[in-house]
């Protein structure tokens, strides 16, 4: 028998004693209101007749005046419907008795009305026959009240039997229907519960046919299943990750894994052999703790706090001394976000560390910074003479040139400047990478800067009649920075908003202080045709030039390469902000001088 049927039959069963109790009690009300209805009927109709049977006999006690012929009347009607309401044993006989009185007192009156004395001779008879019918229907009402009662107490014991036994059935069903349908349940959660904790072992015990039955083979034949996928799957596991850990292993970079709650979970032996620590003392560990124990992890998670732009401006080269002699790595710190398909959102999962042995690229780009160094040297005297002789042919002291010769030596003459540049900014580039560039830091009045920079730039304004608009307050604190280099920066981007800007526009240059009051921000702001978004961090790539609409190519694609790094030094940072057709905004920041160096400056 299934569930459904056993609580089915549990609910009839359970109607059926709701409906015999009711229909018993109903018949139990109706059988005593009939009793009590033909006890009322019967003899209290005949005791309420005796009675005024006998309030007629008290108004014909009368002696001194004629018979009263209405009460006589009265009482023959009254006789003749206790004659109809004959209900007990030997009333009749008193009823017959009460009329032969009549009969014959009615003779007597026939022939002398006037006599009372005649009436009153038969009195005591009458009252006689008449107390005996109320005795007789009194006697019969309480028999008949009695017997009422008998069978009320016994309808009562039947009912209240009756409702006993609804409800030790009602209780025996609440007890065994909910409990055979939760144990199987408990015994389902149960397994379910070894099932989450991967124990594929906890069957459910199949009784019966019901449907938990048939649930319980469905959920072990799942658990069989659900073994012989863990095993295969454990096996491909376990194939992968050894898999896995051999390309990591084998790797030659270093490579270290952190969670999301900073704890090492992956640690390739490069890396163990790069913090000298062994692998067994990495693993499970904090980044803190370690971080704690060794210098190198405590500089590598350092950059774990950067934020993901700031860490693409930024590539952490790091240097480490290995058997006598210094190697070059550079650190690549990677966020690692997983979709939770469960919250419907992206979540942070852990951080992957590099390190990259760049020793090789270094020399190199050692072997090239000495080859621009010395090229640059070696080519910076060749072209200063050739600009002196070039000045002397355009003076004519060397002789005269006419109007053609003068133009190709200003031809000459110009070029001849701009590879000058280009050797300068070689030989600034080279100074950068190999950090011999020299800085001289003192508190400096950003206000002075900018009007020297406005000032110099006065005779490139004119070609294009451009404007400048010089919008620096003069109680701005002072900064701590270069002055010369801070100045070729200035010039260089007023160079550049001067090539891009249309004729008879307006340049803008504007500086504030920030909203911690620790930096200065200056601002060189332009009209020009902008820059896409996908080259405003290229512009600051070296050699990177990128053409106007009018096919013009900038110089040799390194002032603002140059200019990020003289910034970059003093503590700064350079950006540009730009839309297509809407100008561009080139922004640097300097570090307001401490208390220190404005005591010195003074």
């Amino acid at each position: 028998m299934n569930l459904k049927t056993k609580i089915t039959l549990a609910f009839a069963s359970m109607l059926l004693l709701l409906l015999g109790v009711s229909g018993y009690m109903l018949y139990s009300l109706n059988r005593l209101d009939r009793t009590s209805r033909n006890v009322l009927k019967d003899n209290l109709y005949s005791v309420n007749l005796g009675q005024q049977m006998l309030q007629t006999l008290d108004q014909l006690q009368v002696r001194e005046a004629p018979v009263n012929r209405e009460a006589q009347q009265r009482f023959e009607l009254l006789l003749a419907r206790e004659a109809g309401n004959i209900t007990e044993p030997g009333e009749q006989q008193l009823v017959d008795s009460l009329f032969d009185r009549v009969g014959e007192l009615n003779r007597y009156l026939a022939s002398d009305t006037t006599s009372p004395q005649i009436w009153s001779a038969h009195m005591a008879s009458f009252r006689r026959l008449t107390y005996r019918m109320v005795a007789l229907n009194t006697q019969a009402l309480t028999r008949k009240n009695e017997a009422a009662n008998r069978t009320s107490s016994q309808q009562t014991r039947y009912v209240l039997a009756l409702l006993t036994f609804a409800v030790l059935v009602a209780l025996l069903f609440v007890l065994s229907v909910p409990e055979a349908a939760v144990v199987p349940l408990r015994r389902l959660s149960a397994s379910i519960d070894h099932a989450a904790n991967q124990d594929f072992t906890a069957s459910i015990p199949v009784e019966g046919h019901d449907e938990f039955a048939t649930v319980g083979r469905s959920f072990n034949r799942m658990l069989v299943q659900l073994q012989s996928y863990r095993t295969s799957t454990l096996a491909e596991l376990m194939a992968e990750r050894n898999r896995v850990t051999s390309i990591v292993n084998t790797l030659d970079e270093g490579l270290l894994l952190i969670d999301q709650n900073r704890r090492l979970i992956v640690v390739n032996p490069v890396a163990s052999t790069l913090l000298a620590m062994p692998t067994e003392k990495l693993l499970g560990r904090r980044a803190d703790e370690v971080a704690a124990e060794n210098d190198l992890f405590r500089e590598m998670v350092r950059h774990l706090d950067v934020s993901a732009p700031q860490r693409e401006q930024e590539t952490p080269l790091l240097t480490i001394a290995q058997q006598g002699e210094e190697v070059y790595y550079r650190l690549s710190v990677h966020d690692v976000v997983s979709f939770n398909e469960a919250l419907d959102k992206k979540e942070f999962v852990g951080s992957i560390l590099t390190l990259r042995n760049i020793s090789e690229f270094k020399k190199l780009d050692q072997a090239k910074s000495n080859f621009l160094a010395t090229v640059s040297h070696e080519l910076k005297t060749p072209l200063s003479s050739i600009n002196f002789s070039l000045k002397l042919l355009q003076n004519g002291k060397v002789g005269p040139l006419n109007a053609e010769q003068q133009n190709i030596v200003l031809t000459l003459k110009q070029e001849n400047q701009r590879l000058l540049k280009l050797v300068g900014e070689l030989i600034d580039v080279s100074r950068l990478e190999s950090g011999n560039i020299q800085l001289n830091f003192q508190p400096s009045h950003m206000h002075d800067i900018v009007q020297f920079a406005a000032d110099t730039i006065q005779l490139q304004l004119k070609p294009k009649q451009l404007t400048l608009d010089v919008q620096v307050p003069a109680n701005l604190p002072p900064v701590r920075a270069d002055i010369e280099k801070t100045t070729w920066v200035l010039l260089n981007l007023l160079a550049n908003a001067i090539r891009y800007s249309p004729e008879q526009e307006q340049i803008r240059i504007n500086a504030t202080l920030s909203d911690d009051s620790q930096q200065v921000q200056v601002s060189v702001q332009d009209n020009g045709p902008g820059i896409a978004p996908q080259y405003q961090e290229k512009i600051f790539q070296r050699f990177v030039q990128i053409p106007d609409k009018n096919g013009y190519k900038g110089g040799s694609g390194l002032g603002l390469s140059i200019a990020r790094e003289f910034i970059a030094s003093q503590g700064g940072q350079l950006w540009v902000s730009s839309e297509l057709g809407a100008g561009s905004s080139f922004s640097f920041t300097l570090p307001v001088a401490s208390r220190t160096d404005t005591l010195t400056y003074r």
